[in-house]
């Protein structure tokens, strides 16, 4: 305080000075100016009492004595804001300060020093260094991956999550939070506390499409809590998945604002996109792409991120233990590929807790939820869902064996993933800090996934690409490698359907709280002593950032950068940390949901939904055309319906009709409009990457690492690929050019000097094209020429997809002859293996066929020109006509 105590005490002696003043602009005022530039709480419009500055200055006098008396009132007003200054020495390197944080960054203070023109006569003053409050507390937010309400033994599960439990015990449950239905969604409202349309990500990135709710660019007046606490005096790091970085800005030409580092995060180890091989992960250290697993055995990603979490964990604290630490925790489980290490497999099998089948499961769990408390104990449990997925009765014994494997893999990822981060919650408690840490543990972004469909699949990826059925005999080949590097691989839908008890439906489906609710432990020892409390207040994941706003006493900014913040959307849970209000009615009174056409609204206790037309493994065919009115409507009185059981839409008509209008009121303020009931079709939506209008790509050197949303796109096209290389005397092979890997991509190499393209379908199958001898030494020309026989891309724009996935004929050509030529009956239709890269050169992480190399089959020939042309079909007149047809006809069929 000493600081502003002598400015306070300048500024009374000016006015002691002088009866009065004119009316002057306020920063032509010496008065005015230095409260503008040393109290930001001004810049919102100071109130001293009932005094604003702009009443003082409108009446063109000032008299001392009200002057005098505003400087007290001003100490005091920053002294209740908790904004003081403190050093031994008021201006010395040491001195400290807290902000009112309305303005980021911070003002520049004025000098307070004094310079005369010698040093020996002047006095130095160092601006002082911003620190949090004093009461703010480090935070620790966790948030894992495709896990419904059932998974966790915290919530009943049979999957057991101890330090889940640790944090639940030591603080309070909560059984009512809710999620957006889907992954990058959920955590673009997770780190601004804005809606998910408010923040661009309407879906996921890799979806985006050109609309303010859809594009998956976080704007720039929603600033994250990253930024918020970083320029208020935090260590801020960000582990784990991003999958909040467009798609189309991923690669090294950037641009980098929209990564963790550009969002306030100081410090990031993690992957960029929706999932990644936990084994051989595109990883990155802040922006550049690491590679900490080759050569070492048994490396995985769960725990490299802990210990690398860990090691900031302690490095912070002995740099500077008086420095509070705001660190996300977002590891990848359990988000398919599910990648356990086989010690966990070994303990989860040892249990034997899926023997019994699906069915008797979410009958366990159900049991132990209301043993526990943490749904009521009236609460129905509604039949199996036959019509979905059929009995485990009604499954062969062939089935039933693959699917335990299935399950027992992810139940050892969930496992071993909540095991790592008890490793990382005990660092925090070995460097002493615990009692004076928010740890927030969300369990899931969404409910459990169910995009391996009724089947599961060894290959996520083939989902993707509208092979969601692959016959339990060929997916039997892959049983004993399940979950190692040898997979991407996912479970039954009927294990997603039982981790979601004691709900219905699963991860997209926003109408149903088997996709929306989550559940979620927090521990504040130093503050929360309601230990192991129930909370059941609704609140939804945009709540999260202002409770850790409130609770640190920093306060949303009003500008950042000098963009005005748009409000923070979300109600702040900081009071539920107090017994007394342990039964408090919940401040979070309205929410809406959406997803892919999709929707509901909460209100109060009841809650508008649609029925659920689609199944999310349902994502390839023709789109709703009128996901607003196209519709059947349900209505649940969740007061004393907890599970969404009871639909009683026929007994409440105006209820409904009133909740659909707020619903379209709530869609038109948060930009969830125009709504798009389309799933795998804006997977190959345009989008503004840089290859975007181009046909034509030039390459001279050795390029790897580009990702797949900023690399040249060859789905659904003709395209030729040359290559001018130069074979050394001793011969040649390695890798030109590539694409995706193991789980789906293609290749364009020398293998023992031969020509060779091929493509991998999905890992079920690979087509290859190669010459029949090496090439000889010298200069050569090789190319790859494909001839697509579909209309393409475009047919999209009619709510049709025939044009994706066609035949076409591929040739292969050394110096211009034929070399071989194959037709593909079927091509990739919709997205290659999307952690892995478009490299030329060289190959990274995995290899498109393992039984010709591994990478990283660097090319010892000499690369002198790859040029890569694309012909995209274009539609004819005749075309359009027909498309149009055909969409009027499905249209009227709705």
């Amino acid at each position: 305080m000493e600081a502003r105590s002598a400015n306070l005490s300048q500024l009374a002696r000016f006015a002691n000075n002088s009866l009065a003043f004119p009316q002057l602009e306020p920063h032509n005022d010496p008065i005015n100016r230095f409260i503008y530039q040393r109290d930001t709480t001004v810049q919102r419009g100071l109130e001293v009492g009932e005094i604003r500055m702009s009443t003082i200055y409108s009446s063109g006098m000032l008299c001392r004595s009200l002057l005098v008396c505003l400087c007290v009132l001003l100490a005091t007003k920053n002294v209740a804001n908790g904004q003081e200054t403190s050093a031994p020495d008021s201006g010395s390197p040491s001195a400290t300060t807290t902000i009112s944080g309305e303005q980021l960054p911070a003002p520049e203070p004025p000098f307070g020093g004094v310079i005369q023109p010698d040093a020996l006569k002047s006095k130095p003053w160092w601006a002082p260094r911003i620190v949090p409050p004093k009461q703010a507390p480090n935070v620790l937010l966790i948030i894992t991956d495709d896990a419904g309400f059932g998974v966790p033994s915290t919530f009943g599960g049979v999957i057991p999550t101890p330090t889940m439990d640790r944090i639940a015990k030591s603080g309070l449950r909560y059984n009512n939070i809710h999620s957006t239905a889907l992954c990058s969604p959920t955590r673009a409202a997770l780190i601004t506390g804005r809606n998910h349309h408010s923040a661009g990500f309407g879906v996921i990135s890799e979806q985006s499409t050109g609309f303010p709710g859809y594009n998956s660019i976080i704007p720039e007046d929603k600033c994250t809590i990253g930024r918020i606490l970083k320029d208020n005096g935090y260590s801020t790091a960000w582990f784990g998945k991003d999958h909040n970085t467009p798609a189309f800005a991923a690669s090294q030409v950037g641009p980098f604002d929209q990564w963790p580092t550009g969002m306030g995060f100081e410090y990031f180890y993690g992957f960029v996109g929706g999932d990644a091989n936990q084994w051989e992960p595109n990883l990155f250290r802040n922006t550049t792409q690491i590679y900490p697993f080759k050569g070492q055995e048994n490396w995985n990603l769960v725990t490299a991120m802990s210990e690398d979490a860990i090691d900031y964990i302690h490095r912070m604290n002995q740099i500077d233990p008086s420095k509070p630490f705001f660190i996300k925790y977002a590891p990848g489980a359990t988000h398919a590929p599910h990648h356990p290490t086989q010690e966990w497999v070994d303990k989860i099998h040892e249990m034997h807790l899926f023997d019994d089948g699906w069915n008797k499961l979410r009958e366990t769990i159900f049991e132990n939820q209301k043993r526990l408390g943490v749904i009521p104990a009236d609460t129905k449990l509604e039949p199996w869902p036959t019509d979905v997925i059929k009995n485990w009765e009604d499954c062969t014994p062939e089935e039933q064996k693959l699917f335990i494997r299935q399950v027992e893999v992810f139940a050892a990822y969930a496992a071993y993933n909540d095991h790592e981060i008890g490793r990382v919650v005990q660092a925090v408690e070995d460097i002493g800090e615990l009692d004076n840490t928010l740890i927030i543990y969300i369990n899931g972004d969404n409910g459990t996934s169910a995009e391996g469909g009724p089947l599961g699949t060894p290959n996520e990826v083939a989902f993707f690409n509208g092979l969601n059925m692959l016959p339990v005999d060929v997916q039997m080949k892959w049983y004993d490698v399940w979950g190692t590097e040898e997979t991407y691989n996912h479970m039954s839908a009927g294990w997603s359907w039982a981790f979601d008890t004691p709900f219905t439906w699963f991860k997209q489906n926003a109408s149903k709280l088997g996709g929306i609710r989550q559940n979620m432990a927090i521990s504040w020892p130093a503050v929360i002593k309601d230990h192991g409390g129930m909370r059941s207040q609704f609140c939804h994941i945009i709540d999260i950032v202002p409770t850790i706003l409130e609770v640190s006493g920093i306060p949303a900014p009003d500008v950042v950068d000098g963009i005005p913040q748009a409000p923070i959307e979300g109600t702040s849970l900081a009071y539920t940390f107090d017994a007394a209000n342990a039964d408090a009615a919940s401040q979070h009174k309205t929410q809406y949901f959406e997803m892919m056409g999709q929707w509901a609204l909460y209100h109060e206790g009841w809650l508008l939904s649609t029925k659920v037309n689609r199944a999310p493994w349902e994502a390839f065919g023709v789109a709703n055309p009128d996901p607003l009115n196209n519709q059947v409507l349900e209505l649940y009185d969740l007061t004393t319906d907890f599970s969404q059981s009871n639909n009683i839409a026929d007994q409440h008509p105006d209820k409904i009709k009133a909740m659909k209008q707020m619903f379209i009121a709530e869609a038109s303020k948060y930009h969830v409009f125009p709504l798009d009931a389309s799933v795998g079709a804006r997977l190959v939506a345009p989008r503004p990457n840089i290859t975007a209008g181009r046909t034509e790509f030039v390459y001279t050197r050795p390029m790897t690492g580009l990702p797949q949303g900023d690399s040249p796109m060859l789905l659904n096209s003709s395209y030729t690929i040359t290559a001018e290389i130069e074979v050394p005397q001793k011969g040649a092979e390695g890798m030109i050019l590539t694409s995706g890997g193991r789980f789906c991509g293609y290749g364009f190499y020398l293998l023992e000097g031969k020509p060779t393209f091929l493509w991998n379908l999905v890992d079920l199958k690979r087509i290859k094209w190669q010459a029949s001898e090496p090439l000889s030494p010298g200069k050569h020309t090789i190319s790859f020429d494909f001839k697509y026989d579909g209309l393409g891309a475009g047919t999209l724009a009619f709510n049709n997809m025939s044009g994706l996935g066609r035949p076409g004929t591929g040739t292969l050509l050394v110096d211009g002859k034929v070399a071989q030529t194959i037709e593909m009956e079927k091509t990739v239709p919709m997205i290659l293996q999307w952690d892995e890269s478009f490299d030329i050169g060289s190959d990274t992480l995995t290899g498109v066929n393992d039984e010709d190399y591994h990478p990283p089959f660097p090319l010892t020939a000499k690369l002198e020109k790859l040029t890569i042309k694309i012909d995209r079909p274009q539609l004819s007149p005749e075309d359009i006509k027909k498309l149009e047809t055909a969409q009027r006809e499905n249209s009227s069929s709705e």
